[in-house]
């Protein structure tokens, strides 16, 4: 008995119980439904016994018995309640036979004040006559089942807890990708440790299904410091924000080395990514970093790299390209909704931040269904004029994005520009033509230049991918080479440029900006 309650727990003692009493035997709980249950054979119960069974076990947690049994024709209905037992166990000197009126109280007292109503209630059906000693036997797996059941039901309440938390500290990370900061450290404070900032964000690659683990491992190696989160995009990602080195906050130990190389080192088949430090409220471009630098590491033996510095693109477009952005973003911003239920402007804003990151996968980020995200893009697009299908609309909105997102004072000031208008980027919707004004710009063009320094004189495999919208079919079609060919050279490319091309956060919409600022730089015949 009690190696199957170590090994196999309440499932497999109900088996080997069914097995020897040669019927049936289940925990009933005290209205009558049976919680788990097991059959020597199909037909073992049958359906008027098991409705007597429900019966009895009501009425047994209601008189307080320790046991009785019930004789049904052909079978014997044996029940113990499965709480209140006495410190010296059950008696062991059988059950009788006849009825609810002739149960067996605790150590031949009288039977009240035992039996818990809310109790579960062990019930064995047996053909009879009663195999000598299965009463005992049964008395007997009374204290270990309960312990059994006991454990299985604390186990699935720690379980709630941790997933109660966990989609906690999820919350919390949507709230700071999503730029509500003061939200998310009121959420926070329920839990603990403190949000840092300034921070590093920090994206672990995991092996199987080793993701708790390393999280253990990650707690370990920084003290608890760090706010961990299990990504709900990626199965296999953990993300750490983590206080950044010049944030006033001392190491677990004087000397000790980063987190994420610790945990790099420690966990041998994991990669890691992190961030250049950056403000709390700008936990998106860290994880961006963070996620780029993750596909850096998977091509290095150390298994770990760090965000380049790359400024980003947000900063350079000066207070001409804000004013941009919110006129692109005004109709989505100051969109009120017919309904109560349809979206409003905050939630198509996430909706659009977050498929613009994850691509489909925002379905798993934002917990909606493909239907709901589909409607509220075409809703975006006719909201702001851009057709979402064409990646040059996708950059632009992008770029609005995150210039909203970035503190004014951050962007580049105003350097006058004589470069001449220029028409609309091809493909790129009337809404968004004005971006061509902002890619013209000095600053702009710095930045692009060096985005595309690395593969500058290599840079079909690049330009074919942006021009066939980051697919990979059309693009190998392109190059007249295979798919697979493609995809070789587009991972090439991600550690060239240390970007993640392939899988979102992907730096397509950084490098078809680059592109279109570079063209429109080139001499004009």
């Amino acid at each position: 008995m009690h190696r199957l309650a170590r090994t196999g727990g309440t499932a497999e003692l109900l088996r080997w119980l069914a097995w020897r009493a040669e019927g049936w035997a289940g925990i009933v709980g005290p209205d009558g439904t049976v919680l788990h249950a097991a059959a020597r054979t199909a037909g073992a119960m049958v359906p008027d016994v098991a409705g007597l069974v429900a019966e009895s076990a009501s009425a047994l947690a209601e008189r307080g018995v320790q046991a009785y049994s019930v004789d049904t024709g052909e079978h014997t209905a044996l029940l113990f309640p499965l709480s209140g037992f006495p410190q010296g166990g059950f008696p062991r000197s059988g059950l009788p036979q006849g009825g609810l009126s002739q149960g067996i109280s605790p150590q031949g007292g009288s039977p009240q004040g035992v039996g818990d109503p809310a109790a579960p209630v062990l019930a064995v059906v047996t053909p009879r006559p009663v195999a000598a000693g299965l009463a005992t036997l049964l008395a007997d797996v009374v204290l270990p089942l309960s312990l059994c059941l006991q454990a299985e039901t604390l186990e699935r309440k720690r379980r709630r807890v941790d997933l109660a938390e966990s989609r906690g500290r999820e919350a919390v990370l949507h709230l700071l990708m999503t730029g509500q900061l003061s939200i998310a450290q009121q959420v926070a404070g329920a839990l603990r440790p403190r949000l840092p900032d300034p921070v590093r964000v920090c994206v672990v690659e995991c092996s199987g299904d080793d993701r708790d683990e390393v999280a253990r491992v990650c707690v370990d190696a920084d003290g608890g410091r760090s706010w961990i989160v299990r990504c709900p995009v990626y199965a296999r990602h953990l993300i750490l924000v983590m206080p950044a080195e010049d944030a006033g906050e001392k190491a677990p130990e004087p000397g000790a080395a980063p987190t994420d190389e610790t945990v790099a080192a420690r966990v041998g088949d994991c990669v890691v990514g992190v961030s250049e430090p950056v403000p709390l409220a700008d936990t998106a471009t860290g994880y961006r970093q963070a996620f780029h630098a993750l596909a850096v590491a998977r091509e290095l033996p150390t298994r770990h790299a760090r965000f380049g510095v790359s400024p980003d693109p947000a900063l350079v477009v000066g207070p001409v390209g804000r004013r941009w952005a919110d006129e692109l973003l005004n109709p989505l911003l100051t969109h009120v909704p017919r309904r109560a239920q349809d979206p409003g402007s905050q939630e198509l804003l996430a909706t659009a931040t977050s498929w613009l990151a994850f691509s489909s996968h925002a379905t798993d980020h934002l917990k909606v269904h493909r239907n709901t995200l589909a409607a509220r893009l075409r809703l975006i697009g006719e909201l702001l004029g851009l057709d979402l299908h064409r990646l040059a609309d996708q950059s632009a909105l992008d770029l609005a994005l995150r210039v909203r997102a970035t503190p004014a004072p951050a962007c580049t000031p105003e350097v006058p520009s004589s470069a001449p208008p220029f028409p609309y980027a091809s493909g790129t919707s009337q809404a968004a033509g004005g971006l061509d004004a902002i890619l013209c710009r000095p600053a702009v063009r710095d930045w692009a230049d060096q985005q595309l320094a690395p593969v500058l004189g290599a840079e079909e495999t690049l330009r074919t991918w942006l021009r066939c919208e980051g697919r990979l079919g059309p693009t190998a079609a392109g190059l007249g080479i295979s798919v697979p060919g493609a995809r070789k050279r587009l991972t090439r490319l991600e550690t060239v440029l240390q970007r993640s091309l392939l899988r979102p956060p992907s730096a397509r919409y950084d490098l078809w900006l680059a592109w279109r600022a570079r063209d429109l730089a080139a001499p004009r015949h």
